[in-house]
């Protein structure tokens, strides 16, 4: 009868070493990850309305 107190008191012990504190906080900067949605594209801006109307109105 002993022995299983014996390992109940261990096992008791083990679990409040692991269990007995709550583990340290995260800070807010530390769960956000921001990247561009999108990856960027560098023919986006080159319209150039000039070109358009010598395209298609002469």
């Amino acid at each position: 009868m002993s022995d299983k107190r014996e390992a109940a008191d261990a096992a008791e012990t083990a679990r409040r070493a692991r269990f007995s504190k709550l583990p340290e906080r995260i800070r807010l900067e530390d769960t956000v990850e921001e990247r561009a949605a999108i990856a960027p594209d560098p023919a986006k801006d080159t319209y150039n309305p000039d070109e358009w109307l010598v395209r298609y109105c002469l």
